[in-house]
């Protein structure tokens, strides 16, 4: 009886694409990554504290949930809403139920600072690879990449 081990090269061989479309997937991810790496680098972040910002522009969070959200040690948050804090990016609140808790949240300083490097990302990918795609390509990929990704994925 063959195992689950042995049938997924089997779904392999039958379709060569999956391989192919794993390898552009990564490829994606890493011009993705080259070019979110710059733009964190134009504004004197690190990739850690440009993705923190990020998610703290969208809401404040607790330094507990963040560490979980950017899946590293509390510390290593600490260390993180340190740097931000001193440079006016970010602030930290107590918990008004909970003075034990502290969230963190954006500054509009590192509002402004997130939406400048949002615009310089959007500009680098949408130069290449995104150029090349016609706007319903880029809305048939859109939606691709949801339905890959779907509801409640892990990732």
């Amino acid at each position: 009886m063959p195992t689950e081990h042995a049938a997924a090269p089997d779904v392999l061989a039958e379709n060569g694409a999956s391989g192919e479309v794993i390898d552009l997937i990564g490829d994606v991810v890493w011009r993705y990554v080259t070019a979110f790496e710059h733009a964190a680098g134009e504004q004197s972040l690190t990739i850690a504290q440009a993705k923190v910002l990020g998610l703290l522009t969208r809401e404040p969070l607790p330094m507990r949930q963040l560490a979980d959200r950017m899946a590293c040690e509390p510390s290593n948050i600490t260390g993180i809403i340190d740097r931000l804090e001193l440079r006016g990016l970010v602030e930290r609140h107590p918990d008004p139920h909970d003075r034990r808790v502290k969230f963190a949240a954006a500054t509009d300083e590192g509002a402004e600072m997130t939406e400048r490097l949002c615009e310089s990302l959007r500009a680098a990918f949408a130069r290449e690879p995104l150029a090349g795609l016609s706007p319903l390509e880029r809305t048939m990929l859109r939606d691709l990449l949801k339905r890959l990704l779907g509801e409640g994925s892990a990732f």
